[in-house]
This record gives structure tokens, C-alpha cells and sequence, in this order.
């Protein structure tokens, strides 16, 4: 195993629920093999990234309802191209090579995959993006 490979490996967080058997898919597989570790890994990442786009939209998000809020963190990750690949970036920039071999196989359903993660993700950390001058405050 190269360096590389045995770094970005050896930093992945272990997903005890992520249960691999005989009877799943490879996309599944890859799923709870890869894409879990690297989007648990990425978390903070992925959260920041967000937090961003928030500032660069004009702070819309803040003025709205908690579940509009959540409608707003899927809109942006299923209708934003850029900031959607963005994401995907930030995911695949931690594949080994031979992951992205596999993942090249089949990118169609391992994108749907990895957003509907990533969008689990945030919105699973939505008071975390509440503005930064209310934090100040307590």
C-alpha cells in the first residue's frame, strides 16, 4: 500500500453501524466503505462550506423558519451545480486512486448517494448555522 493511500486510510473515522455483507450492492458497499468515513471525516469541512454559502447568498437563511431552513439546505445541494461539486470535491479530494476507480465505474448513483449523506449531514448540524453575532451574545 502507498503512502498516500495508507494516510488517507489510516485518518478515516470507523462507522461501527456501516454493516458490510455478501448480499449488498457495490454502490452500498462503496457507500458504507468510503463515502461514510470520508463525509464523517470531512464534517467540520462540510459545515464551514456551508456557513459560507450562507454569507455568499446574503445571509437569506438566517430570516427563515426552521423548516424552511431545512428546505434551503436541500435546495442547495440538489439545485446549486457549483456548490454542489464543491461538496463532491471536498468528498472525492479523499478517495485512494483505487477507490476513484471505482467510484468512475458507477459516479451517477454514488453522487446521489454521496448528497443525500452530506445533505443528512447538515441538516442533522442546522443550529450550527445560526448567525455569528447571536452566538456572541450568550
Amino acid at each position: 500500500m502507498n503512502t498516500r493511500q495508507f494516510s488517507l486510510k489510516s485518518i478515516r473515522p470507523e462507522i461501527p453501524s456501516a454493516t458490510i455483507n455478501d448480499y449488498m450492492s457495490s454502490d452500498e458497499r462503496f457507500q458504507n466503505l468510503v463515502l461514510r468515513p470520508i463525509i464523517k471525516f470531512q464534517n467540520d469541512l462540510l459545515v464551514e462550506a456551508f456557513k459560507n454559502y450562507i454569507v455568499k447568498h446574503k445571509s437569506v437563511f438566517h430570516n427563515l423558519t426552521l423548516e424552511k431552513r431545512l428546505v434551503y439546505i436541500e435546495n442547495s445541494i440538489q439545485r446549486d451545480m457549483k456548490f454542489r461539486n464543491s461538496l463532491k470535491g471536498m468528498i472525492m479530494g479523499q478517495f485512494t486512486v483505487e477507490e476513484y476507480l471505482l467510484y468512475i465505474e458507477n459516479s451517477s448513483a454514488l453522487n446521489k448517494r454521496m448528497m443525500n449523506i452530506v445533505k443528512e449531514r447538515l441538516l442533522s448540524n442546522v443550529q450550527l448555522f445560526v448567525k455569528p453575532e447571536l452566538l456572541k451574545a450568550v
